[in-house]
């Protein structure tokens, strides 16, 4: 952006020529646009009725885009769509506000395109340009007189009126949200701050923008995020300073003047990522990520990409934890998506292609057990460390190697397995020394009640599994009967150790004293010796 003033004069001429070389005759898909346009919108709308649904108007978007890519001249404009629709489904995973914000930013970036490539299109051929010009004045809210002055002036090639009418215009609604946000943490203030980022960033090349900058407006988010209201008061002073003056140099409508022809590769940067593979063109300020304010209440720290990728875990491994896995492996979709847009550092770093491979496979496996995304949880604590060099523990890796091998329907037919041979004990103590015998059966008893995890395990994960194989959630559901699906498992297996050392000791007790090597023996009883001597002697 260059600095400059209504009153300094314009050169139409040099306007009409800087547009010339933008590249490109600036024809877009105006009904992959708007169809683009719709989807993001009614995203927003059906977020708070059903995040489902909105998933699937962000897909229709990605279709959107696609379509209308070949039409944008701008790549790095397509790149920053691109990671805006992706910042856009991990906000799924958090807030209809923070989808709002991410929505916002990339009906900015949108309205950049339109308005360069419209203004390119005019200068060409002006008679071309009626199509996308309306659109654009309905973008910025153009109607009635105002609209039909926008046409006119494009008509009859007046470039510098049309991207005056249009500046002044954004320029009025980024005066509007700077008013309405507030130096406090809230999403409310997010909200309006992203609104004017947006509106900005479709003029951000007006040469009477001044000191104005897209930088600016990232700062103040991130410190909104931060919670650091000192810094964010300031900021806001100076935005609202430096759009006043914005307003006031386009209060008077050019005369033959020029206005700065947007640069071919000038993009504006989300407040996720910056698009990759910048052009040598002159570019605005990056802005560094921003992640939005929650929609209920103001966070007490920024939230980072591996920060949503937690979230997204603890949610799975809730759902699994219930028997839930439909819900787990959707939240585990989330943590994929949040990784893609981790810093690079950690992308790079040893270890994030296992994960990504374990987060797939986990989203592909039947039968999601707690387990497995506990050690998804460990190996991203790893990935941090590592990334950060520092020691990272081995015990982890062993879990992640356990969870990766020894899981889904191994796991299922290998408790199943022991389940039957659980049986197989029993069968044979009975077989050996019969029922009859008191200390015996509590014997009995007591290796039941140490056999019984497995039992419980192999049965009733068995049917979870086939549950969760044919869709069924109640017979999902069945795998929290067992004794390692969550902490209530615990205290349950205590017990049943507990009864059986008791029952045990008990039985081994009694054995002792008939065998006189505990306490006196007293003599049996007749009838229990004759018993006990069918018990030993029956086979003979």
């Amino acid at each position: 952006m260059t600095q400059g003033r209504a009153g300094r004069g314009f050169r139409g001429a040099g306007f009409t020529a800087a547009l010339l070389t933008v590249g490109s005759a600036g024809a877009q898909d105006l009904g992959a646009y708007r169809a683009l346009a719709a989807d993001l919108d009614g995203a927003v709308t059906v977020r708070d009725t059903s995040a489902a649904l909105a998933l699937t108007r962000l897909d229709a978007a990605a279709s959107d885009l696609d379509k209308l890519a070949p039409s944008l001249s701008n790549r790095q404009l397509v790149a920053g769509l691109r990671g805006g629709l992706d910042g856009a489904r991990g906000a799924l995973a958090r807030s209809p506000a923070e989808l709002e914000a991410q929505v916002l930013l990339a009906r900015g970036l949108m309205r950049k395109a339109l308005y360069d490539q419209t203004l390119s299109r005019l200068a060409r051929a002006p008679a071309n340009g009626t199509a996308q010009l309306q659109l654009l004045g309905d973008e910025f809210g153009l109607s009635g007189a105002a609209a039909q002055a926008l046409g006119a002036d494009g008509a009859a090639g007046r470039l510098p009126r049309v991207a005056w009418r249009l500046q002044r215009e954004a320029a009025r609604k980024i005066s509007v949200a700077l008013t309405a946000a507030q130096p406090t943490q809230s999403p409310t203030s997010y909200l309006n701050l992203a609104r004017g980022m947006a509106w900005f960033t479709a003029v951000q090349d007006a040469s009477v923008a001044g000191d104005l900058r897209v930088s600016q407006f990232g700062d103040a988010l991130r410190q909104l995020t931060e919670g650091d209201v000192a810094a964010l008061g300031a900021s806001l002073t100076a935005l609202r300073q430096g759009n006043r003056q914005f307003l006031d140099a386009l209060a008077t409508p050019p005369s033959g003047a020029a206005v700065t022809a947007p640069a071919a590769g000038t993009v504006a940067a989300r407040p996720d990522t910056a698009p990759e593979g910048a052009s040598s063109t002159p570019a605005p300020v990056a802005v560094a990520p921003v992640r939005p304010a929650p929609a209920t209440s103001a966070p007490s720290r920024p939230v980072t990409a591996t920060g949503e990728v937690y979230a997204a875990l603890g949610r799975a491994l809730s759902a699994a934890g219930h028997g839930d896995p439909v819900q787990a492996r959707g939240q585990l979709g989330q943590a994929t998506t949040a990784l893609a847009a981790a810093p690079a550092s950690l992308r790079g770093a040893q270890g994030y292609d296992t994960l990504v491979f374990d987060l797939g496979a986990a989203q592909a496996r039947t039968a999601l057990r707690p387990a497995d995304v506990q050690a998804l949880i460990a190996t991203l604590t790893g990935l941090e460390q590592r990334a950060a060099g520092q020691p990272v523990s081995a015990l982890d890796g062993v879990s992640a190697g356990v969870a990766r091998g020894f899981g889904g329907w191994l796991r299922v037919l290998v408790f199943a397995l022991l389940a039957l041979l659980a049986f197989v004990p029993l069968y044979l103590l009975n077989l050996a020394f019969g029922g009859r015998n008191t200390f015996w059966r509590a014997i009995a008893a007591g290796l039941a009640l140490l056999l019984l995890p497995a039992f419980l395990e192999g049965l009733f994960g068995l049917l979870g599994a086939l549950g969760d194989l044919t869709g069924l959630g109640a017979l999902a559901a069945a795998s929290n009967l067992t004794l390692t699906q969550n902490a209530y498992g615990l205290p349950l297996w205590a017990l049943t150790v507990a009864a059986a050392i008791a029952l045990s000791t008990f039985g081994f007790r009694g054995l002792c004293q008939q065998f006189g090597l505990l306490g006196r023996r007293s003599a049996p009883a007749p009838e229990a010796a004759a018993a006990q001597s069918l018990d030993w002697d029956e086979d003979l």
